[in-house]
């Protein structure tokens, strides 16, 4: 098979980073696209940079090895805070993350040069936003906060009920004092609660870094001489919750296909 006909991979810990999956199909719809959920061991955000790299370094194995993947998108800002780099050091071929793109896209939006970061305890912990804002551009101001309830709304699919509101509501409320008018979501679960963050939020403009991801994505396969396929999809899970297909449903608007479980000890 031609390389440029092999799939895109594209991982997350859970069901969040089919939102990226959605952008990119959008965007590209002839590629071949691999996703993996890591849905037996989500949420990652609770768990330390060293365990999130092996679970990243076990699945990029697993789709370079199985699927032959020709690029590797990590669709999870943890594991994008904690290991792209080790990925990078270990496997050669286009390895892309989530953080940079959402990083760019909200410097070019915002008016005041207040920005915010809503993300796992992990995330936020890294600093990795943090930094990446600060270095790109001088004279603005940074205001991250962790929000670890939403990751387990999102995989419960409490997306629009009053529990979610009254969360959102509290998480916010920090931003909303501090003038922030940009919010990245610093989670790719997150833009599936973006209609209560929207409202709950005030005005504060929303960054889904999914969209820039894509565009990213896409460009580097120009470069590279990669784009290709037959627009083919494949999903691995290492565990198929009940409220799987109404996840998938909300999120892309038709019923999974060509679902795939995996065992943790394949992993191994």
């Amino acid at each position: 098979m031609k390389l440029s006909n092999l799939p895109i991979g594209i991982f997350d810990s859970g069901v969040g980073g089919l939102t990226v999956f959605k952008a990119i199909r959008n965007l590209l719809p002839q590629e071949n696209l691999v996703y993996f959920g890591d849905l037996a061991r989500v949420p990652y955000g609770m768990k330390s940079p060293r365990l999130i790299q092996t679970y990243s370094l076990q699945i990029a194995k697993y789709l370079i090895e199985k699927s032959k993947v020709k690029a590797l998108v990590v669709a999870c800002n943890t594991a994008s805070s904690t290991s792209l780099e080790i990925l990078k050091e270990n496997f050669n071929l286009p390895i892309l993350g989530v953080i940079l793109p959402g990083v760019e896209e909200a410097l070019r939006i915002t008016r005041n040069g207040r920005i915010g970061v809503i993300g796992t305890r992990t995330t936020i912990k890294t600093g990795a936003y943090q930094k990446a804002l600060l270095k790109r551009k001088k004279g603005i101001e940074v205001f991250a906060y962790p929000t670890p309830l939403l990751v387990p709304l999102v995989e419960e699919g409490w997306l629009e009920n009053r529990v979610a509101r009254l969360v959102v509501r509290e998480y916010l409320a920090p931003f909303i004092q501090a003038g922030v008018d940009t919010l990245i979501l610093g989670c790719t679960h997150y833009p599936l609660l973006k209609k209560i963050i929207g409202k709950e939020g005030k005005g504060i403009m929303l960054v889904d870094s999914s969209q820039a991801v894509a565009r990213k994505l896409k460009e580097i396969l120009e470069e590279k001489g990669l784009k290709g396929g037959e627009g083919k999809e494949e999903f691995y899970l290492t565990d198929i919750p009940q409220n799987f297909s109404f996840l998938f449903r909300v999120l892309l608007g038709r019923e999974p296909e060509n679902v795939k479980l995996v065992k943790l000890e394949e992993l191994l």
